[in-house]
């Protein structure tokens, strides 16, 4: 009987680990979601804490966090491969996020939901703040929650 395959998320600590990260990110949000690269890739990648799913040593989702203000994080960039949504991958990377940054200090944590996954974001205890606004061409909402 062979063992079921487990999900790990790690803080990505080298360039290849992050380069993993990238292409889930490029075919998510530049391929499938058409957002431009230019938007995706930016210059905060340089200062955030990244994490990376893996499922049997195969990267399949990834998000960051930067501090964001005093005692506050922004976590984004969240995403998971197609064949892995609605399997607990998106959530597993959003409590280790949420985790590390209650290590840090953080008190509160805020993020800009695309409309469709505001739902996911209830669940983990994320409200939504004020109305909806564009963002890369997707409808998001900003979502905040206590730490």
């Amino acid at each position: 009987m062979s063992k079921a395959p487990r999900v790990k998320v790690i803080a990505i600590e080298s360039p290849a680990d992050m380069e993993r990260a990238w292409a889930i990110r490029r075919h998510v949000f530049v391929e499938e979601q058409n957002v431009p690269e230019e938007l995706e890739m930016d210059d905060d990648d340089s200062q955030a804490f990244h994490a990376l799913a893996t499922l049997d040593g195969v990267a399949i989702g990834c998000g960051r966090m930067l501090e964001h203000g005093a005692r506050e994080v922004k976590i984004g960039r969240m995403a998971v491969l197609l064949e892995f949504r609605k399997t607990g991958v998106g959530a597993q990377i959003l409590r280790f996020l949420v985790d590390r940054a209650r290590e840090r200090g953080c008190r509160k944590a805020i993020l800009h939901a695309q409309v469709a996954a505001e739902g996911f974001y209830r669940k983990e205890g994320f409200n939504p703040i004020g109305d909806v606004f564009d963002e890369a061409g997707i409808a998001h909402r900003l979502m905040e929650r206590d730490l």
